[in-house]
């Protein structure tokens, strides 16, 4: 016999959580959801129960000595998922705690299984099953009757024609000791880390038979919708990388705003680049970015701006803010002190698919960097490389600026730990000549395209950046300071 049995699949209705398990959730499976206090496992469990629950399916939710159903229900429908009409109707909450208080794990069992047999759900939920072992702490017979009580929940569980979980606030040690555990299907893992003033949920899938899901710890945050997860995956591969399909050797260039500097890149920047605008503060980064941004909108295409320090009333640009205003350019602008580099993405790839951008200004990672958690601070080059993958699968094309603070000679513009992220660098820098201070550019690198090698003055004007049309007579800049190479050298 040939044929495989299907196993089908049910969207939990929490965003990002079923690519993590690889589709969704088996539909007949015996889940955990763990973690410790506070982390969203109740909220959790709502928002998959108010996304399955149907005329067809309907779902039976036990409470056991946590909290009663009508305090846990007034918290919940503060959430949008909660739908009050499905209560009572498609959805029963059983409260338990009267039967655990008798001591007899047998009648609990009867009486669990008994509402199930007379409501005939399609899905069940316990919660929270580490009240049950509470209960038994008191001697050797009640820990004897716990370990047979779990063992025959968890195999009647697992016979119900229904998709099954149990909740609970379960250890590390207890993965190991506890019976239920080689019994369940599916494990989810919610935990909450604190690091100096951050706070950071994760989310783990520890297992889940059956299917390939991804593994390690991945972010999510509790919002007014319920829980966000926010995968770290790459994006697949574009299609001009696919086997066997031809590569456009020669992207179409768009100009950047700044006619000086389509010339230094032979024309402006390869359609779905990405631009790194490197130098110090001061430097006008930002004002590259915002002309990149509004001749787009001249040529027909919207933007996406996310920026931290500089919010659009401080741009001071009207025209700017006008596209802003219309639509033509969107903002992405948080506040939160714990952010993630996987939210911040997340948040990006929809302002682009609500207004179909294909130009996008992230200014700066410098001041980026202030308002992530210390977790993510630390991995901001890898976070930073997915991001960009992400836009360059969409052909995006991307300026992001950053502040070079350290002392730099020798014509380094580079940071070693973001030069090799971006198909593209421009780096920007002061140097004293004859007792001012001026300001050069160069183009650095840019990938599978030709370019201006000359190192140019500019000036910062009302009009944007100038950049003068031939190189500066310098043949040696230090960051600081300048000087004209005598004969001898």
């Amino acid at each position: 016999m040939s044929d495989k049995v299907s196993l089908g699949k049910l969207k939990t209705g929490v965003p990002g959580l079923d690519i993590l398990l690889g589709g969704g959730l088996n539909e007949f499976s015996f889940n955990l959801i763990t973690g410790s206090p506070g982390c969203g496992k109740t909220t959790m469990a709502h928002q998959i129960m108010f996304a399955l629950a149907s005329e067809q399916r309907r779902a039976l939710f036990f409470t056991v000595l946590g909290e009663p159903p009508l305090k846990m229900l007034r918290y919940q429908q503060q959430y949008c998922f909660f739908d009050m009409d499905k209560v009572g109707s498609v959805i029963r909450y059983v409260n338990l705690a009267g039967d655990l208080r008798a001591g007899d794990f047998n009648g609990v069992l009867e009486r669990i299984t008994r509402e199930v047999e007379d409501f005939a759900p399609g899905l069940v939920f316990v919660d929270s099953f580490r009240s049950v072992i509470q209960t038994a702490r008191n001697g050797n017979e009640g820990m004897s009757d716990l370990q047979h009580f779990v063992q025959e929940l968890g195999t009647r569980m697992t016979s119900w024609m229904a998709t099954t979980f149990l909740i609970g606030e379960y250890q590390h040690d207890d993965t190991e000791t506890n019976p239920i555990m080689t019994v369940a299907d599916g494990m989810i893992a919610l935990s909450q880390q604190a690091e100096r003033d951050a706070s950071v949920r994760k989310i783990r899938i520890v297992k889940m038979r059956g299917q390939a899901h991804m593994s390690g710890a991945h972010s999510f945050r509790i919002t007014d919708d319920g829980l966000r997860v926010y995968p770290r995956l790459l994006p697949p591969l574009a299609a001009d990388r696919l086997p066997g399909t031809a590569v456009d050797a020669n992207p179409r260039r768009i100009p950047t705003g700044t006619p000086g500097l389509d010339e230094l890149l032979h024309g402006g920047l390869p359609q779905g680049h990405s631009l790194l605008v490197i130098g110090p503060t001061g430097s006008g980064k930002t004002i590259l970015g915002t002309r990149f941004l509004q001749v787009g909108v001249t040529c027909g295409e919207t933007g996406v701006l996310m920026c931290f320090e500089k919010g659009t009333s401080r741009l001071r640009n009207a025209e700017l803010a006008a596209m802003v205003q219309s639509g033509q350019v969107s903002v992405v602008e948080s506040r939160l002190v714990d952010l993630t580099l996987e939210e911040l993405e997340d948040e990006l790839m929809q302002a682009i698919a609500r207004s179909g951008a294909s130009r996008v200004v992230i200014d700066s990672l410098s001041e980026l960097s202030l308002y992530l958690a210390p977790e993510s601070r630390r991995d901001l080059r890898d976070g930073v490389f997915r991001l960009l993958c992400s836009l360059a699968k969409r052909g995006v094309s991307a300026m992001v600026t950053i502040g070079l603070d350290e002392h730099v000679s020798n014509m380094n513009y580079t940071r070693p730990d973001m030069a090799y992220i971006t198909d593209a660098m421009v780096g920007m820098r002061y140097a004293e000549v004859d007792g001012q201070v001026r300001r050069y550019m160069a183009v650095v690198k840019v990938r599978g395209s030709s370019h201006s090698h000359d190192v140019r003055e500019y000036r910062i004007t009302e009009d944007g950046l100038e950049i003068d049309p031939i190189a500066a007579p310098v043949n040696g800049v230090l960051f600081g300071s300048a000087y004209r190479a005598s004969p001898d050298e």
